[in-house]
C-alpha cells in the first residue's frame, strides 16, 4: 500500500511577516462568497480534487453539503478572472482557539502554474490576520499540487507535524 506524506503547517500572528502589498493582475477578483451555494463548493471540490485524490466528500448527499456550508464559521472564497471561476478556498474560524483552519484551497487545472495559488494564499493570509486571529493553519500532502508545500513555506508557514499514512488509490 502506497504511503502519503502529510504536513501540518501553521502561521502564528507573532511570526507573520508584514502584510505584503500586492496588486491583483488585470481582471482578477478574490472575494468571500456571501451566498452559501452547495453547487459552488461541490464544483471546486470535484474539479480541483480529482487531480489530487480529494474524495472524502464525493459521496456526500446535498443535505450533507448543505449542513457543511451552513456552518456559520465556514467561509468560501473565490478567485475569478473576467468573471470565470478560477480558484477557491474554504476556511473555518475556531472561536475557542482564536484560529482559522484553511480547509481547502486550489486552482482549476487550466489556470495552474501562473502564480495564482500564491496570489490566493497571500489574500488568505492577509485577510485572516486582519481579523486579529492568533493562528492560521492548514494541512497538505504529497498528493496535492507539486508547489503546494513550498507555497505555504514561502508565506512564512512552519511545519508543526508530519506523518505518513497509508493510501489506497
Amino acid at each position: 500500500m502506497p504511503k502519503v506524506k502529510r504536513f501540518f503547517l501553521e502561521l502564528k500572528k507573532k511570526d507573520k511577516k508584514k502584510d505584503v502589498e500586492f496588486k491583483y493582475p488585470s481582471k482578477v477578483k478574490i472575494f468571500f462568497e456571501k451566498k452559501k451555494d452547495i453547487n459552488l463548493n461541490k464544483f471546486f471540490y470535484r474539479q480541483i480534487g480529482k487531480e489530487h485524490y480529494w474524495r472524502d466528500r464525493l459521496m456526500w448527499s446535498d443535505k450533507e453539503w448543505q449542513k457543511y456550508i451552513n456552518n456559520i464559521n465556514l467561509e468560501t472564497g473565490v478567485l475569478k478572472i473576467d468573471e470565470e471561476l478560477v480558484g477557491f478556498f474554504e476556511q473555518e474560524f475556531h472561536k475557542n482557539k482564536n484560529e482559522i483552519e484553511l480547509i481547502q484551497m486550489g486552482i482549476l487545472k487550466n489556470y495552474q502554474n501562473k502564480s495564482l495559488g500564491s496570489l490566493l494564499l497571500k489574500f488568505i493570509v492577509n485577510k485572516a490576520f486582519s481579523t486579529d486571529v492568533d493562528r492560521l493553519w492548514v494541512h497538505t500532502c504529497s498528493l496535492d499540487h507539486k508547489y503546494a508545500l513550498n507555497n505555504y513555506l514561502s508565506k512564512g508557514f512552519k511545519i508543526f507535524k508530519e506523518e505518513e499514512i497509508n493510501f489506497e488509490y
